[in-house]
């Protein structure tokens, strides 16, 4: 058998002080597992500002937050302008990647003013990655 030397007190802080910090990033990993919420999407979409006219064209803003659980990835959002029950005009955009608690902006271009009309903005898909 050989003859081991017994660790130096230097060795022993090394040790000390990386187990440390190897037990907090596991805690924190654990944490971070347990408190994330595995729920579905939920996916919210608002206008809250002002329609803007520009150079004859009018601007819709909107707003898309995804407040569930899982990402989501090809979100579909569709607008329609509907006069006197038909649609006149109608436009969609698709938003690559969501993740839980996101927002994304973004606006429709429309000929027609949609302040004379019925002006619909809605989600209409996604997908899970």
């Amino acid at each position: 058998m050989t003859d081991r030397k017994p660790r130096t007190i230097a060795e022993w802080v090394t040790f000390g002080i990386a187990s440390s910090i190897l037990s907090t990033i596991a805690g924190l990993v654990i944490y971070v597992w347990a408190s994330e919420r595995h729920e579905p999407p939920a996916i919210s979409i608002e206008q809250n500002q002002e329609i803007r006219q520009t150079q004859g064209k009018f601007y819709v803003p909107f707003a898309v937050t995804n407040t569930g659980g899982e990402t989501v990835e090809s979100l579909q959002v569709i607008a329609e302008l509907r006069v006197n029950n038909q649609i006149v005009e109608a436009g969609d955009q698709q938003i690559d990647f969501l993740s839980k608690d996101e927002k994304e902006e973004g606006a429709f271009v429309f000929q027609r003013d949609p302040r004379l009309g019925e002006l619909t903005v809605r989600v209409t898909g996604y997908k899970i990655p």
